[in-house]
C-alpha cells in the first residue's frame, strides 16, 4: 500500500494529485470516490464552493476526468477498468438547483448534502454513457453503502447522536459491512463489463427517477466542466 495525499476539497490539490500519480506511471484498474462531509456548517472550500457541493462532488468529477486516459489506457476487452462511486439513499430526497448549485438562495445543510449525493448519481450515468460512446473498456457504477457507523455523522443535532450510540449495533452496518458493496462492485466478476448501475447490498436496483433524465444528465455535466475548469469535451457527443 503506497499512500498519496489528495484533498478532495481542494482543485489545486486534486491537479498536483493526479501529476504525482501520473508521474509513476502505474495503470489504474480501479477508482473508488468515497470521500465525503454530510451536515456541515455552511462554509466554503479553497475554491469558493460550498462544501457538501464542492467537496463530495465537484472534487470527486474533476478527479475522475483528470484520470480517464489513464483508466481507458488499464482496462482492456476482458478486463475493464472500474470506477465506483459512492452516492446514498439520501439522493431519493434530493433536489438539483441548477441555478443555485451553491446554495447561495438559502442554504440547509440536510438539501446540500442530498444535493450533492444526487449529482453523483446523475454524474455517473452520464459519465457511463460517455464511456460507452467512446468504446472505452472502463465502467461506472454508483453504491449506497446503507447507513454505516462511521464519522460522518459528527455534524448531527445531539439527540440523533444519542439515538446512534443507543441503536448502533441494530440499525448501523460496522465500516466492514458498509464497504462491501464498494468491494462487490470493483472486484466481482459479476460487474465485469456492467456500468451505470445502482448497487445496494450487492445489488443491482433503482435510483431516484429524476437520476435517469438524461437532459438533467447533460446540464449537470456541462456545468460541472465549468466550475471545475476542464473542456467540456462531451458536448460534441449526443
Amino acid at each position: 500500500v503506497e499512500f498519496l495525499y489528495c484533498d478532495l476539497a481542494s482543485m489545486k490539490s486534486i491537479r498536483q494529485f493526479v501529476q504525482r500519480f501520473r508521474a509513476k506511471n502505474c495503470p489504474l484498474h480501479v477508482l473508488v470516490n468515497n470521500a465525503g462531509v454530510m451536515l456541515v456548517p455552511e462554509g466554503k472550500t479553497e475554491d469558493g464552493f460550498e462544501e457538501h457541493f464542492g467537496l463530495n462532488y465537484l472534487g470527486h468529477f474533476l478527479l475522475t476526468n483528470l484520470l480517464l486516459d489513464t483508466l481507458k489506457q488499464s482496462g482492456t476487452h476482458s478486463h475493464s477498468a472500474r470506477i465506483i462511486t459512492v452516492s446514498s439513499a439520501t439522493h431519493y430526497v434530493g433536489k438539483l438547483h441548477l441555478n443555485d448549485l451553491q446554495s447561495r438562495c438559502s442554504y440547509s445543510a440536510h438539501g446540500a448534502y442530498a444535493q450533492s449525493k444526487l449529482a453523483l448519481v446523475l454524474f455517473t450515468y452520464r459519465l457511463q454513457h460517455l464511456l460507452t460512446a467512446n468504446g472505452s473498456h472502463v465502467t461506472a457504477n454508483v453504491v449506497d453503502p446503507g447507513v454505516v457507523n462511521t464519522e460522518l455523522y459528527k455534524h448531527v443535532f445531539w439527540v440523533v447522536k444519542v439515538v446512534k450510540w443507543m441503536t448502533a449495533w441494530l440499525v448501523f452496518k460496522t465500516p466492514e459491512e458498509g464497504a462491501s458493496t464498494t468491494i462487490y462492485a470493483a472486484v466481482s466478476p459479476e460487474m465485469e463489463g456492467a456500468g451505470g448501475c445502482y448497487l445496494y447490498n450487492e445489488e443491482r436496483t433503482k435510483s431516484a427517477d429524476v437520476t435517469y433524465d438524461e437532459e438533467l444528465q447533460k446540464r449537470l455535466w456541462t456545468e460541472s466542466c465549468k466550475m471545475v475548469g476542464i473542456s467540456d469535451e462531451a458536448s460534441r457527443l449526443p
